[in-house]
């Protein structure tokens, strides 16, 4: 602590500091605390004084219990505090310090302690520094004492506080250390005494371990600094004039020179000089003692804190601080571990950059730190690397030759990031370095040779240029965005068209083909963004609202391109009608129009010019990408009721009546031969696919096509060699149609024909793909299986509200459901070649093949989400969760989400049934011979089993029943059969699945435990419990385990006790039973809930009491459920694949997998559309194995199918797939499944007989 100063502010020696400083403060102690509420009038009579603002002695206010003035003086509504004061921001700054400088005039030792109560308690300290104290203490045990007074149940202080009466505090408390210094420049400041002890007591509280007092100390000490920052320069500019003025009197003539004068400026600069000595030898101190330390605190706010400032520093002071003695912190900081600590000083960097004379004081730092800077760009953090970028662009302006070719690269490449402000700030830098208008004579001359281009036709070639060298070519709309907003080259159509129609000039270059394919493409998405106003997908929020200034732009924008490619359109049509990726690109333009220039600028005749351009490119092309380009073109001019709808109606109409024609014959040549040739094939198949294309956007039902497309769909079993594009079209056709025939249908009075004959279609159509699942194609079964899908959804029983309609609602059974669910499993969740990987890199085929299977996913889980099929069908995708957790772990994951929703107990057994079909599969592919693979299988399922287990949550009321219907299906299904034939007096074959189980138990509470226990012993002979081999420990290890917490007196080996019978009053129902409903639930919390509340409420209390012992055991569970993200199964964590749905749809039309065009039924192909894979270079396309060619028939059999019959898929009488009993359906030889059965019962009965419920067909339980 530095030595007291007496009232002349000299210092006190050291010997005499304690005993003169502690009398000096005695004797003005009648001034402070609560020796001065009463005063002496004239006449010696005493009377109360008022509290004045500027008496700040007293109390305190903390965060615990109040002190007695403190609440006296909140009582009286009147702050007696300075901390109070400048809490509330009563009054402003300028006049609390001004009544601060008054007290401190009248008596600086109690306005010093004031000031430094205000310290103390701005960092949440229930103490306060008395006279006595401070008189008699060093700082460093002032602070040790006041460590003592925080308030320990709470880490919380004023500076991180929250609420209406901390909310504006920081700024209050900072602006107060900034005016209390800039009030004080003139006098207080050098008095040698304020301004030292504040600086010790700051340093020595920065040096403290409680983070309330490092924060509020480094914060009042970096804004003390900038403070001192000020003066400093006010200083410096009052020593120039004062030196300015002085040579100035000097020049003058002896005569007129005025030697007061000389001496009085003399004197004023030799004094303006030591106070500028003495405040640089107060931010010494500070840097010093205070920064140095700090910058590197464990606490990044602080860290933050201190990288904030010096950068102020820096900018206004840089005769001082802009020097590689101080540029080294911010260098070193740029390596900080927190975002918001980078950002400082990135910040910080930038304002000294965007100032041309301090940017050349950092040459050096720049080629020093130059490689950390441009590798920040690609910071983690968005904001930190937005910021390193415009850095880097200033850097950029500030030398060019600084930055290396490969160091821009990097910064190029970020225009294509998915985060719009990287993507800006690069293309910022971006047209910086390469899009910068040429304006010298030169250039000039260049253009007037060039045929008078516009001058952003170079420009525009350097973009497409840089857009073919990035390699990039399906990202061009982000290419777009990022330049959209600092270059006006993008709505520049005038010289894009030019470029495209125009012959070159002399002395310039022409388009290649890639490059003209490169142009239109950038042309296309400028159109795109100009006409809707909102950056691409995938960037930025694509529903953003408009401002009206935002409406108006995008109006005009639309209405100049409108009138621009109305007129040009056609001609680049006519020149690019043979390239298909052009057009497909020209053909997105007149969907962007507004369709009323046509008219208003009587531009009709550019109308029929396009739409003789569109019928052309329709007879000439068969690729999709353009044929759907032009039904949405023609979909878009028809949308509203223009003056031009009647003209391009009869154009539509015309063409349709075209392609019917043309499919009819080809249909009829090509089913007139049992070999048809080459040629007529290829009309059919292109006739087809035009039409399908078509009706996929308008309806075509008046041309009466659907029942040739389901004459064509029924020869696909038997096609031969005929391609399988046909076929699939067909498919698609047929769906397209019966969507558009319900459509069609009157919502209140339909026609009882109309509807018989679209239930017949509909029926026809599933029986149809359901035997074309078992194709030997790839793709004609995806498209089977995706109509089967979309139909069902549509055909769901959401149309059973509406009686008129109740009659078309289909149902599957439980062989189709079986058929969908081998699909899946074969189609999807496929095994990988390695070898045939590393033959093939096309890692965008790989791409589009797991996008496809990803698609075919997410339309199998919508359809258990929305609860058509039964949840069982869920458990041979739960099991694959962890095998393929990059490619499927969302979809999956959200499926459970959604299934946990409609019935938890369906959900925990179908979790138990996909774990023992893993536990059967293990058995039956190596069996225990294996010892190693048979562990390393085992411990894999285990691992499924324990992520399983944290979907749960730590709600064990909640999960109560849930979790015992696992248990007990577990068990169930370990003890069957009871005995092993092969192995007489040895363990049932499926024991290990007790070990599997165990992972469960953390989730059962303590009686369930006793439950279960018993229930387990009830089941087992009386010498199992007695077996000590290494082949009975899953059934010791599982015992063991719900002993934990429960009746650990009891013995593990010693058998059961019998039970007890039920006391009368409320009556424990149990799950053990298999039923879901109320009477076969552990407790039923309804009936409890509206009976026995007294009950219910005794027992919670016991339950509280007898639980602290798993306390722990929650805890780390909770810590490992919030430390492994990915077992995190919390609904929206994953990516929305699954619309929202509950047991039933509700919505009058659901989501399907075509485009239903119709405005009430128009979806996306599938809910996975616009998703991109989890991870490229994991999936490839299997080709059908020759057991799945050789097998057809077979399977045809085993499912019961009559190829011939159009009736609905009739149940095999097969076990494997009859209907679901209320229990779980376990995998065991098919001669035992009825003896399972029974010996369920049996056991069920011994326990509970009169709980047993009947089996129940509807139920969602298995």
């Amino acid at each position: 602590m530095p030595a007291l100063r007496g009232k002349s502010g000299k210092a006190i020696p050291d010997d005499q500091s304690s005993t003169q400083g502690s009398e000096y403060l005695q004797s003005t102690a009648s001034s402070h605390g609560d020796h001065s509420d009463e005063s002496e009038n004239e006449d010696g009579s005493k009377v109360k004084k008022k509290p004045t603002r500027g008496q700040f002695g007293g109390a305190k206010r903390g965060r615990g219990r109040r002190p007695r003035a403190e609440t006296e003086s909140i009582a009286s509504n009147e702050p007696s505090t300075l901390f109070e004061i400048v809490r509330q921001g009563k009054g402003g700054s300028q006049t609390i310090v001004d009544e601060w400088i008054e007290s401190y005039k009248t008596n600086r030792d109690t306005a010093l302690l004031d000031l430094i109560n205000f310290i103390i308690q701005s960092s949440g300290c229930k103490g306060v520094v008395t006279t006595d104290m401070y008189a008699t203490l060093e700082h460093s045990d002032i602070i040790r004492r006041m460590t003592e007074e925080f308030d320990e149940e709470s880490g919380d202080y004023p500076l991180i506080m929250t609420g209406i009466m901390y909310k504006k505090f920081k700024s209050n408390f900072c602006d107060f250390i900034v005016v209390l210094v800039r009030q004080c420049q003139y006098s207080i400041l050098y008095d040698q005494y304020m301004m030292d002890n504040i600086i010790s007591l700051l340093t020595g509280l920065s040096d403290s371990q409680v983070r309330a007092f490092r924060h509020t100390s480094t914060l009042a000490a970096m804004k003390l600094m900038t403070a001192l920052v000020n003066v400093a320069l006010n200083l410096s500019v009052n020593l120039d004039n004062t030196q300015r003025q002085h040579d100035a009197e000097r020049q003058k003539q002896t005569s007129k020179r005025a030697s007061e004068r000389i001496e009085m400026l003399l004197g004023k600069r030799q004094e303006i000089i030591e106070n500028i000595e003495e405040i640089q030898q107060m931010m010494n101190n500070i840097f010093k003692g205070i920064f140095v330390h700090r910058y590197r605190d464990t606490q990044p706010e602080i860290r933050a804190i201190c990288m904030g400032e010096i950068g102020v520093w820096m900018k206004n002071y840089s005769e001082m601080f802009l020097s590689d003695s101080y540029l080294k912190y911010v260098g070193w900081t740029l390596h900080d571990k927190v975002g918001d600590v980078r950002l400082k000083c990135l910040v910080g960097l930038q304002n000294l950059y965007l100032v041309n004379d301090l940017a050349l004081k950092l040459e050096l730092f720049t080629n020093r730190f130059k490689d950390r800077i441009v590798a920040m760009t690609l910071d983690k953090e968005t904001d930190v690397a937005v910021q390193a970028i415009k850095v880097v662009t200033l850097i950029l302006k500030f030398n060019e030759d600084i930055l290396s070719a490969e160091d821009c690269e990097n910064v190029y490449q970020l225009v294509y990031s998915a985060s719009r402000a990287v993507a800006q700030a690069a293309g910022e830098f971006l047209n910086e370095r390469l899009f910068k208008r040429d304006d010298t004579d030169s250039a000039k001359s260049k253009r007037a040779a060039s045929k008078r281009r516009s001058a952003n036709a170079p420009l525009i070639k350097d973009l497409v240029q840089f857009f073919i060298e990035s390699e990039l070519h399906e990202h061009a709309a982000y290419l777009v965005d990022a330049l959209w907003e600092v270059n006006d080259m993008g709505k520049d159509w005038d010289c894009m068209t030019e470029l495209l129609l125009e012959e070159p000039g002399r002395g310039e270059e022409p388009l290649d083909d890639r490059q003209e394919t490169a142009l239109i493409e950038i042309m296309v998405c400028a159109v795109r963004q100009a006409a809707q106003g909102h950056p691409p997908v995938g960037r930025g929020s694509s529903k953003k609202i408009l401002t009206a200034k935002e409406k108006k732009s995008v109006q005009d924008d639309k209405m100049k391109l409108s009138e621009h490619f109305i007129v040009k359109l056609p001609d680049l049509l006519s020149k690019y009608g043979m390239d298909s990726d052009k057009v497909a690109n020209l053909l997105e333009i007149p969907q962007h129009f507004d369709v009323e220039i046509f008219t208003t600028s009587r531009l009709e005749k550019h109308l029929d010019s396009l739409l003789r351009q569109m019928r052309d490119i329709v007879e000439k092309h068969t690729e999709s990408e353009v044929l759907e380009a032009c039904a949405k073109t023609y979909e878009s001019l028809l949308c509203e009721q223009y003056n031009t709808t009647p003209k391009v109606e009869v154009a539509r109409t015309t063409l349709f009546d075209s392609l019917a024609e043309r499919l009819a014959r080809s249909f009829e040549s090509f089913d007139a031969t049992d070999e048809p040739h080459d040629n007529v094939i290829y009309a059919l198949s292109s006739s087809l696919k035009r039409i399908t294309t078509f009706y996929s956007c308008h309806d075509l039902t008046g041309w009466n096509l659907y029942e040739m497309i389901y004459v064509l769909i029924k020869q696909a079993p038997k096609r031969g060699d005929i391609p399988e594009d046909i076929y699939a079209s067909a498919i698609a056709c047929a769906h397209y149609a019966i969507m558009w025939y319900v459509n069609k249908l009157e919502d209140k009075n339909p026609d009882p024909d109309e509807i018989n004959k679209l239930k017949k279609r509909v029926n026809d159509l599933i029986h149809l793909c359901a035997i074309l699942l078992i194709d030997r194609n790839e793709t004609v079964k995806q498209e089977a299986f995706t109509t089967i899908g979309d139909l069902l959804v549509v055909f769901s029983k959401q149309l059973g509200s509406d009686k008129a309609y109740s009659s078309l609602v289909y149902i599957a059974n439980d062989n189709l459901q079986n058929l969908i669910s081998d699909f899946i499993q074969e189609e999807v969740f496929v095994e990988e070649d390695d070898d045939d990987d590393d033959d093939d890199g096309d890692d965008s085929h790989k791409i589009e093949v797991l996008h496809k299977r990803r698609n075919l996913l997410a339309s199998f889980c919508k359809l258990i989400v929305f609860n058509i099929i039964d949840m069982r069908n869920a458990a041979g995708i739960f099991k694959h969760y962890m095998k393929y957790y990059n490619d499927y772990g969302d979809i999956i994951k959200l499926t459970l989400a959604k299934s946990r929703e409609i019935n938890k107990i369906s959900c925990a057994r179908t979790l138990g049934l996909s774990l023992s079909q893993l536990f059967n599969e293990m058995k039956s592919e190596i069996g225990y011979a294996d010892e190693s693979r048979s562990i390393a299988q085992m411990n894999a399922i285990k691992e499924l089993a324990r992520r399983f287990s944290l979907t749960f949550g730590l709600d064990q009321i909640k999960t109560r029943d849930a979790v015992a219907a696992l248990h007990r299906e577990g068990i169930v299904f370990s003890l069957t059969p009871i005995e092993d034939r092969q192995n007489p007096g040895g363990p049932p074959p499926n024991i290990g699945y007790l070990d599997i189980l165990s992972e469960f138990t953390a989730k059962l509470m303590k009686q369930d435990k006793k439950t279960v226990l018993a229930y387990l012993d009830k089941q087992l002979k009386s010498e199992m419990l007695e077996q000590t081999g290494d082949e009975w420990s899953a059934l010791r290890a599982y015992r063991n385990s719900l002993m934990q917490g429960g009746d650990t007196s009891s013995d593990v080996s010693r058998p059961p006790r019998p039970p007890k019978r039920p006391k009368p009053g409320i009556k424990r129902k149990m799950a053990l039973s298999g039923a879901d409903d109320v009477e076969g639930r552990w407790v039923s919390r309804e009936e409890q809930a509206q009976g026995a509340r007294g009950g219910w409420k005794r027992r919670r209390t016991d339950e509280e009491l007898t639980s602290q012992g798993q306390q722990q055991q929650q805890e780390e569970e909770s810590e490992d459920e919030s430390n492994d993200e990915e077992d995190d199964f919390q609904e929206g964590q994953a990516i929305q694949v699954l619309p929202t749905a509950r047991s039933t749809p509700k919505s009058p039309v659901l989501l399907t997998s075509r485009h239903l065009i119709s405005k009430k039924t128009r979806q996306s192909r599938t809910n996975l559309s616009q998703i991109e894979p989890v991870q490229s270079g994991h999936a490839r396309l299997k080709a059908p194995s020759a057991r799945q060619n050789q097998v057809r028939s077979d399977r045809l059999k085993k499912y019961r199918i009559d190829e011939t019959s159009p009736a609905s898929v009739s149940p095999s009488t097969d076990s494997e797939f009859q209907p679901s009993e209320k229990r779980i359906r376990v995998s065991v030889t098919k001669p035992r499944r009825a003896n399972l059965r029974r010996s369920r019962k049996t056991i069920l009965h011994d326990i509970f007989p009169e709980e047993i419920p009947d089996i129940d067909q509807d139920s969602d339980s298995f």
